[in-house]
């Protein structure tokens, strides 16, 4: 613009004060610090209690247990046909630890695909149990006869699971409930007979049937703990009985797990754009939130040590009717002592408050660090963004007893390493290349332990896009 040239508004009138666009170029703006979307409330960060690990490793000790396995079982599915995968019959009690795979590959073959309609009954009570039906998708009721002759829902089964496997080897075994199919299901079948005619022709399949008939039945507890023989109300002078209490051989050991990555700043950057904002504590600040976001994300979902990975099979309730209900989550509570928290997904939550609201139930609520979260009995309901909503729209809900005090499940970390800036957290210069770029290690380690199998519970395939 030339000396004396007027300047004119937008609407063709002239300009009588400084446009605000000139003005910024002189001011000093007033900013907000680098926001970022992903930060999440991070309860089980909050509520888990943390153990330092030295050695980065933490073993688990456990009284003997004789019940091991009880996995779920894992199907392939091409178009309209189900298969077992070979190597998955070996979660079956009959085979377990057996690992003949062109024999668990026969086996596999002979399983027999059938469709049944909801209601239709799969198995009925006191008749003869001679297969073994693996649930490949759909719900299933154990359907028993209550105290006073009406039937009664013993327990709901899901994906994964398998029944009647004892009649495989038992002839004289018996169904002693009737399974019903809850919905649409799709279950293979392998029959004793078929069964039977393979053992005849493998003979490891043979001698590991002689060997499992072989091992006396041993007395456990209801946990499936090897017993601890004691006298109670007696009198005179009877044998008092000798036992001892038993260890696993190889307890579970937890390696801490690790996340990392490498922060770059340049040179001009930390040197000239410090002010009023430090631009490298920013930078860290925004990498370290995205590395506990993934840290909480792998303590859920992690195979080797997330919590829905390590819930025990006899741990996972299926919803009666789908939605999360009050009943499943009574269920849920009773299943273990001292339930300090529930993780659920926030669409959980609001589909769990749709079903007390069809009750006319409210549900009581509890200020924790300046929040109010819902509670169930008041045990605090905790929203966790980390549980998986599958494209079904089901997702599972968490129940724990916490702290090492208590043999419940806990953090596990490390702290005291080099250039910690939290505990078990360290950010490592790492030094500058040719390129005059910074470059920072930022480093997590973590993990979580369960330590009895009942302080953990998930209440599995809750449904939570169903309005009616």
């Amino acid at each position: 613009m030339s000396v004396g040239e007027e300047v004119r508004t937008d609407q063709g009138k002239p300009q009588q004060s400084l446009d605000t666009a000139a003005a910024r170029n002189l001011a000093t703006t007033t900013k907000s610090a680098p926001q970022m979307q992903e930060i999440s409330s991070r309860w089980l960060l909050r509520t888990l209690p943390w153990v330092d690990v030295q050695g980065g490793t933490y073993r688990v000790n456990r009284r003997l247990t004789y019940t091991v396995g009880d996995g779920r079982i894992t199907f392939l599915k091409t178009g309209g046909r189900v298969e077992v995968i070979p190597a998955e019959l070996g979660e079956l009690p009959v085979l377990r630890s057996y690992e003949d795979e062109e024999v668990l590959a026969e086996l596999a073959q002979r399983c027999r695909q059938r469709d049944f309609a909801p209601g239709d009954v799969i198995a009925s009570f006191g008749n003869g149990a001679d297969e073994v039906h693996l649930l490949a998708h759909g719900r299933v009721e154990k359907v028993g006869t209550g105290p006073y002759g009406d039937d009664a829902v013993l327990g709901v089964l899901a994906d994964g699971a398998y029944f009647g496997e004892q009649g495989l080897i038992d002839p004289d075994a018996i169904w002693e409930y009737t399974a019903r199919a809850d919905t649409a299901c799709t279950v293979l079948t392998l029959s004793r007979r078929d069964f039977e005619q393979v053992a005849e022709r493998a003979d490891s399949l043979r001698e590991h049937l002689r060997q499992l008939r072989a091992i006396p039945e041993q007395r456990t507890n209801k946990y499936g703990e090897k017993e601890v023989a004691l006298a109670a109300g007696h009198s005179g002078e009877p044998d008092i009985p000798h036992t001892f209490v038993d260890y696993e051989a190889r307890p579970r050991e937890y390696e801490l797990s690790i996340a990392q990555t490498v922060l770059r700043i340049h040179t001009r950057v930390a040197d000239l754009y410090n002010q009023p904002m430090n631009q490298t504590e920013h930078q860290l600040r925004l990498t370290v939130e995205a590395l506990k976001e993934r840290q909480e994300h792998e303590l859920i979902n992690n195979r080797e040590f997330g919590l829905l990975s390590n819930c025990q099979y006899d741990q996972r309730l299926q919803p009666h009717d789908g939605v999360p209900g009050p009943d499943d989550m009574d269920e849920l509570l009773s299943r273990r002592r001292g339930t300090r928290l529930f993780l659920a997904h926030p669409r959980a939550i609001a589909a769990f408050g749709r079903e007390l609201n069809k009750r006319g139930l409210v549900p009581e609520t509890v200020e924790i660090g300046g929040n109010r979260i819902p509670t169930w009995r008041g045990v605090p309901i905790y929203p966790c963004n980390k549980i998986p909503v599958t494209e079904a729209r089901t997702t599972s809900i968490i129940a724990m007893r916490t702290g090492e005090d208590d043999q419940g499940v806990i953090g596990l970390r490390q702290s005291g390493i080099p250039d910690e800036i939290e505990p078990s957290l360290s950010v490592r210069f790492m030094g500058i290349n040719e390129q005059a770029i910074i470059s920072y290690l930022v480093t997590a380690y973590y993990s979580a332990a369960v330590l009895v199998p009942d302080a953990l519970g998930v209440l599995e395939n809750v449904e939570i896009g169903r309005w009616r």
